[in-house]
């Protein structure tokens, strides 16, 4: 078979509103991953030591958990488009409050905000579920992983340049006024988005509020009619995501203070993550395709123990290396994960299932966060990667145990 061929034949999917999504992020991609290697120090330049870290980590999780479940009840009920291109604009807009922020407290306002525009998420997961065939949902979300890490890898590097050139605090100011321009641009590509939802009623404005106790009780209900390995899958994920930021909250600072590593230096551990993240993401979703969604999971877990058991005691290089191994473990969650349930879960469903997921999800983040940043200052720099390797036995036994890959995908 010509290679043309077989990219023809692997990548039909790439059409209509997949591809429309996908040059978005290509274009929120080219900035997302700027502020990220100094984001802790920029907090504490502004004044935000001790907890500031974490409280800002917290309220930013607090805020998405919020619009989660009126999100994913407005996806299903007044359809996914009119969310996704609104508050992508929002989301453009709110960057501004980062980048002219005079302390910390204002970042802590501007995440806040930026959290609440997430409110389209569900809509955009149920919108992406909807473009991918069952028998292509694997490497469907891994391409989208590729995209990701491929245009997010100048990021850490500009990120660097700038920082070495201008400092820490104006390097973070222009690359939140670059996060705002591209979002905007993304958010213009949106608005050629088609509206996947086969039946919807037409936004009214003055529902959205009123509906939110509606949107809690049919995001609750929703799991009566769902299969109960979703249920699991949920739970799972959960604790994957309480876990992942109980230590992402700290590791810039526990590098700095810790390994020693100088904040100068410290951008340049995202490029093997993003770059492992991108030559894997056509194997890995070749291989969830082939194999099937939960053998990937155990992988994940396995790596992820691996990675950071070389990061608590590591070097420069070490650290380089449980960076990459960070990056596989996460790529391998995501893609199974997302494919496991968009086999699970019928289209009808996808909003409310989503927005449920986000919701315990950023609560748990919101929580890990806050504890993570406790442990590391009060109890030992440690103990946030300790506590979270103990999570990986009950997120193992959940997989191994409960949860049932499905024979019809839907």
């Amino acid at each position: 078979m010509k290679i043309r061929e077989l990219f023809n034949s692997d990548f039909t999917f790439f059409t209509g509103n997949y591809r429309i999504l996908v040059l978005s992020w290509i274009v929120m991609d080219l900035a997302m991953e700027m502020p990220n290697p100094n984001f802790q120090y920029y907090v504490q330049a502004l004044g935000g030591t001790g907890m500031g870290v974490g409280l800002i980590g917290f309220a930013n999780f607090i805020s998405m958990a919020a619009v989660s479940f009126p999100g994913g009840y407005l996806a299903d009920k007044y359809g996914r488009r009119w969310i996704i291109t609104t508050m992508t604009f929002g989301m453009a807009l709110s960057h501004l409050i980062l980048a002219l922020a005079p302390s910390w407290e204002f970042i802590l306002f501007g995440s806040i905000v930026n959290s609440l525009c997430l409110i389209y998420q569900p809509a955009l997961f149920a919108m992406f579920q909807d473009s991918l065939p069952p028998e292509q949902r694997g490497i469907g979300s891994t391409i989208t992983q590729l995209i990701n890490s491929t245009f997010n890898t100048p990021g850490p590097l500009i990120a660097g340049v700038l920082l070495l050139q201008f400092g820490l605090v104006p390097s973070m100011r222009i690359i939140y006024l670059l996060m705002t321009s591209l979002f905007l641009i993304a958010a213009m590509i949106r608005l050629r988005l088609q509206e996947s939802k086969e039946q919807y009623t037409p936004i009214r404005i003055q529902s959205i509020l009123s509906s939110y106790p509606q949107a809690v009780r049919e995001s609750i209900q929703i799991w009566k009619k769902v299969p109960r390995s979703m249920f699991w899958l949920f739970i799972g994920q959960t604790f994957w995501m309480f876990g992942f930021a109980l230590t992402q909250v700290i590791n810039a600072l526990y590098a700095r203070d810790i390994l020693f590593i100088p904040e100068s230096q410290w951008w340049l551990v995202y490029f093997p993550l993003l770059i492992t993240m991108g030559i894997a993401s056509i194997p890995v979703g070749r291989a969830i395709d082939s194999v099937g969604r939960k053998k990937p999971l155990y992988f994940a877990l396995i790596i992820w123990s691996c990675a950071t058991l070389l990061f608590i005691n590591g070097t420069f290089f070490t650290v380089m290396i449980a960076m990459s191994l960070f990056g596989l473990a996460q790529l391998l969650a995501m893609a199974a994960s997302t494919a496991l349930s968009a086999d699970l879960v019928g289209s009808e469903h996808r909003g409310r299932v989503n927005g449920s997921i986000n919701f315990a999800g950023y609560i748990a983040m919101a929580c890990g966060m806050l504890l993570g940043n406790y442990l590391y200052v009060n109890i030992s720099p440690p103990a946030p990667f300790y506590t979270m390797l103990a999570l990986i036995i009950p997120i193992f036994f959940i997989i191994r145990t409960l949860i049932q890959e499905p024979v019809n995908r839907q």
